[in-house]
Formats: C-alpha cells, sequence, structure tokens
C-alpha cells in the first residue's frame, strides 16, 4: 500500500504512538487535539509524555513533513483517508465504559468526513460500539473498522511497530483489509474478522492478563503459608510453553489506565447479556485483596500498627518506565497507609509534584530519613543499586518490605536491614 491521508484524534499515549509511528511507515498523518497548548508543545517537538524513542520518532516526522497537530477535528477530516479515534474511554457509572468522547468526536465530523473515509476506533471500546458509531454517523458511504490496540506503557513505541499481531474488525470486509494494509511494512499475522469479534480481543486479552496477575499474586500468598517459593514455582510453570513466563511475578496488585477498566467493562458487557462472568470479578476481588494484603504485611513489619510509623516509599507510578499514575496500585496502598495514620515519604524517578497523603521527594535516600520501614512499589531498576547500608544509617527502623520482589535481599541482610518479600520464606531469604 502506498502512502494514506490518516488524521489521528487524541494525542495521548495512545493516539500519539499510533500517529507517530504510522507516519514513520511513510503515511501522511494529521494529530488532533482540543488542548491548544499541547498542539502548539508538540508542533515544536515537545513530548511531555516519558515514552522511550516517541519524542525521537515525532520530531522525526515533524522534520519529513508528514506529521503534524492541530487543534479542531472536522476541518482536518475533510480529505482524510482514514480516522483514528484514540480518545479516553474511562471507567463510567457501575464501570460500564464512557464513550462521551467519542460520540462528541462522531458528532463534531461525521458531516465533514470524505466518502469512504474510514473511520477507525484504535480507543478500547465495547463490543457493539463499531455499529453505534455506524447509527451516530448516519451515512452508508462511510465504513467503521475496529482496531484495537496492543501497546505497553514503557515499551508503545516498539509493540507498535514490533507486534504480536494486528486485529482489524469490520462488516465492511473491503474497508477492514484496507485497513490491515496500512501495516503491511510491520512483520506480523493480521487477524481480519468482524466488529464485534475485533472488539472483544482486546478486552479478553487484558481481562486474561489481568486474572492471570491475580492468579499469582494469590499463589504468592500461599506460597507464604506453606513455605513454598514463588520464584521456584512460577520458574516451574514458566517452562510449561502452554503458561509462558510473563505475568508471572507477583506485585502490590495490577493497575495502569487499561486493566482496571477493561476488567470493570467486560463484566458490564456481560452483565448486559445476561452472564454472570464470576470468574473475572473474582479476579477484581483477588485484585483488592492484594492491596489489604500488602498493607498488612507493612504493618506487621513495624510492629502491628501503622498509626504514627514512619514509611518511605520507593515508586508510584503503575509500572517503570512511565509516570503514569492512573490506578496505580502503589498510590491505592500508599493512600491506604496514610489512613491508617502512617506518615509517608516517597519517591519515584519519573513523578514529582504534589500527591495527597504524603511527602514526595527527589532523591531516594530521603525516603529513608528516619524512617520504620521502605516500601517498594515500583520496579525501578535504579531501586536495585541502592547503597543500603548507606539505608540503613538512616532509618529508625529496619524493615524493607519488597512488593515487586526487585531487590536482591543478601545485598538488604548485610547491610543489617530486614528484608520481606512477596511469597518468598523469611527463613530461606536470611539463611547464610
Amino acid at each position: 500500500m502506498g502512502s494514506a491521508r490518516i488524521v489521528v484524534i487524541g494525542t495521548g499515549y495512545v493516539g500519539l504512538t499510533t500517529g507517530a509511528c504510522l507516519a514513520s511507515l511513510g503515511h501522511r498523518v494529521t494529530c488532533v487535539d482540543v488542548d491548544s497548548l499541547k498542539v502548539a508543545r508538540l508542533a515544536a517537538g515537545q513530548v511531555d509524555i516519558l515514552e522511550p524513542g516517541l519524542e525521537e520518532l515525532v520530531s522525526r516526522g515533524l522534520a519529513t513533513g508528514r506529521l503534524d497537530f492541530v487543534v479542531g477535528s472536522r476541518q482536518a477530516v475533510v480529505d482524510a483517508e482514514a480516522v483514528f479515534l484514540c480518545v479516553p474511554t474511562p471507567m463510567g457509572a457501575g464501570g460500564a465504559a464512557d464513550l462521551r468522547a467519542v460520540e462528541a468526536v462522531i458528532d463534531e465530523v461525521a458531516g465533514a468526513l470524505p466518502p469512504g473515509c474510514a473511520v477507525i476506533t484504535k480507543s478500547t471500546v465495547p463490543v457493539g460500539t463499531a455499529q453505534r458509531i455506524r447509527g451516530l454517523l448516519g451515512r452508508t458511504d462511510v465504513p467503521v473498522v475496529a482496531n484495537p490496540e496492543f501497546l505497553r506503557e514503557g515499551t508503545a513505541v516498539g509493540d507498535f511497530l514490533n507486534p504480536d499481531r494486528i486485529v482489524v474488525g469490520s462488516d465492511d470486509q473491503p474497508a477492514a483489509h484496507w485497513v490491515a494494509g496500512l501495516y503491511a511494512d510491520l512483520a506480523a499475522p493480521s487477524v481480519v474478522t468482524d466488529a464485534a469479534s475485533a472488539e472483544l480481543v482486546k478486552y479478553a486479552a487484558n481481562c486474561f492478563l489481568a486474572m492471570k496477575l491475580s492468579y499469582v499474586n494469590a499463589v504468592a500468598e500461599l506460597c507464604e503459608r506453606l513455605g513454598a517459593d514463588i520464584e521456584s514455582v512460577t520458574e516451574g510453570m514458566g517452562y510449561d510453553r502452554r503458561i509462558g513466563r510473563s505475568f508471572l511475578k507477583p506485585g502490590p496488585g495490577w493497575g495502569g489506565s487499561c486493566l482496571p477498566k477493561d476488567t470493570h467493562a467486560l463484566v458490564q458487557v456481560a452483565e448486559s447479556v445476561g452472564f454472570d462472568f464470576s470468574l473475572l470479578s473474582a479476579a477484581i476481588q483477588e485484585n483488592i485483596a492484594q492491596r489489604d494484603r500488602i498493607v498488612a504485611k507493612i504493618a506487621g513489619a513495624v510492629g502491628g500498627s501503622l498509626a504514627g510509623a514512619r514509611v518511605g516509599v520507593l515508586g508510584l507510578a503503575f509500572k517503570a518506565g512511565t509516570n503514569d499514575l492512573r490506578d496505580s496500585p502503589a498510590l491505592s496502598v500508599t493512600a491506604m497507609l496514610a489512613a491508617h495514620g502512617a506518615e509517608v515519604t516517597a519517591y519515584d524517578p519519573a513523578v514529582g509534584g504534589e500527591q495527597p497523603g504524603m511527602r514526595i521527594v527527589d532523591d531516594p535516600y530521603q525516603t529513608a530519613k528516619g524512617a520504620d520501614a521502605i516500601v517498594v512499589l515500583t520496579e525501578w531498576d535504579e531501586f536495585r543499586r541502592l547503597d543500603w547500608t548507606y539505608v540503613a544509617e538512616l532509618m529508625h527502623g529496619d524493615a524493607v518490605v519488597d512488593t515487586r520482589n526487585l531487590l536482591d535481599p543478601q545485598s538488604v541482610l548485610s547491610a543489617g536491614l530486614s528484608w520481606l518479600g512477596l511469597g518468598r520464606p523469611r527463613a530461606r531469604v536470611l539463611a547464610p
């Protein structure tokens, strides 16, 4: 396929990555946003999202003239061949996806779209959204296509340019195949199907990963009670090709911009057709229980009560490599610590400013000053390289609670501190 004239509406993680990457594939891309200041910064090559490689791609697209940024969707789409909808679809009332941003865009562009222009949902949307958009458009000459994204924050550019698969669905099969052709230069299998199936693929994949994470967190708890080691257990599981190694690391719970809203949304979709998706509901409840267990573990490490305890927190972003705080399990845990009367001091290499219920510092060692416990909540590599002897000198207590099993326990123990991970038996960790 040759170069296509593409409009991407929305410049968040998904929209900006989509626009910059499509431009790198040779397409002519206009990215649209309602925020004029943000558009001006992007047009000057200034990217505020922490995403490796993204700023370079944006700069290259601007330099080649294949990428530009504007305010206002209606004028931007008048000569478009494809319009990607990359607007927020947050969790709404009762857990269902809130599609007001999608509907607002459709209302704005419906009359301006040229005949044959494909309207493509890139944002995660419930099954039936393509059909709903067709009704809102009120046009039979504009195909609607579902093309879900599978981008991980922190590796979004690599995921886009080296995908596991490309999923495209539409009840207009020629349009679906044309959209799949936009990715022709990428060496990845394509799944071209109907719209409902494509929409469900994204939810089914994300919810499976959420259940896998809840499962391994539950197994880690079982390991602690039975004296087993979660690292040995997951190693033994991971060699099974039917299971694989990914998403088998215990942690303080899953979060971020996708898994919480997608799990709740799929439960709502299931309920709308009379299906009780109790398996997925249990995974959501297990995720809530995991955060309660983490707080209880921290309380135990400081003597049983968090009232008046000084807790130093390492990591606030929902995962390393990003500055995204949306539904971060670290924020949930710190909020619970503060609610129990703890004094929280936190550091994250990508997060500054102010957060309720805690003091943010710009040096990881400042979290240790007078602390009764240090808690690792995000798996930043730099925490592995801390001078734990110095940390011990700064602390009042000696507890290090590693909710990511990130640190080398011996390095912590050699500094005279105690180390407590997830699913790791204390007796085995403390053995010389």
